[in-house]
């Protein structure tokens, strides 16, 4: 499995790299073929609050993930204002990959008209351009149909992520996820919380994409 996370200059820091951190779980517990990887533009991209890291892969590499989480960012209108940027996204397609967006990452799968007038989320400082570029947004810190999840706030970074390793990996997998991740006194609270939102969205795990398969033989 490969899991893409979008990450353009100025990106929110956590929604990239909680993110990263939550799914790279699955590959510390010994699972080989698990690749969690930044994908962006340029080699190296700078966070929101000055925090540069390098990025594993390009945007010419979206098409092979067998999902894709679009982070969230101060340059987020300046992305989906310019061409060069938005081409190689057009390459997403939810009928055979997982596509999961946070707060003004929203906007850009909107854009891409991949959101196909289903309720999302996105963060309250998005939410005004996101509605007026046609999206619904509601009130919500989760929503998901298909193979398609919003999510707004920060912090809600951890219902995508256990929305993602519910499909590709089962749902006991992302129970162990959380509970490693979550505060001591609040594991089975924390659990219940995220599984409520995912359940009714928890399909049966998806089949790695053809190219995955073939990379990995």
């Amino acid at each position: 499995m490969r899991i893409a996370i979008l990450t353009f200059d100025a990106f929110n820091d956590l929604d990239s790299l909680v993110a990263f951190g939550m799914l790279s779980r699955i590959a510390l517990l010994g699972d080989t073929d698990w690749h969690v990887r930044i994908a962006s533009p340029t080699p190296r991209v700078t966070s929101m609050n000055g925090l540069t890291i390098d990025a594993h892969e390009d945007l010419s590499q979206l098409a092979d993930a067998d999902a894709v989480l679009v982070g969230s960012g101060m340059k987020t209108r300046e992305v989906a204002n310019t061409p060069a940027l938005m081409e190689p996204l057009r390459a997403l397609n939810p009928e055979r990959q997982l596509l999961a967006a946070q707060c003004s990452g929203t906007y850009l799968l909107g854009r891409l008209g991949l959101l196909g007038g289903t309720p999302a989320c996105t963060d309250l400082t998005s939410k005004p351009w996101v509605v007026e570029s046609g999206v619904d947004v509601v009130p919500r810190a989760f929503a998901a149909r298909g193979n398609v999840a919003t999510a707004g706030g920060c912090l809600a970074s951890q219902y995508l992520v256990a929305w993602l390793i519910a499909r590709l990996k089962g749902l006991d997998a992302a129970r162990e996820v959380l509970h490693y991740f979550a505060p001591v006194g609040e594991k089975q609270e924390t659990i219940d919380r995220a599984l409520a939102h995912v359940l009714p969205h928890a399909l049966p795990p998806v089949q790695p994409t053809l190219e995955t398969q073939a990379a990995a033989a």
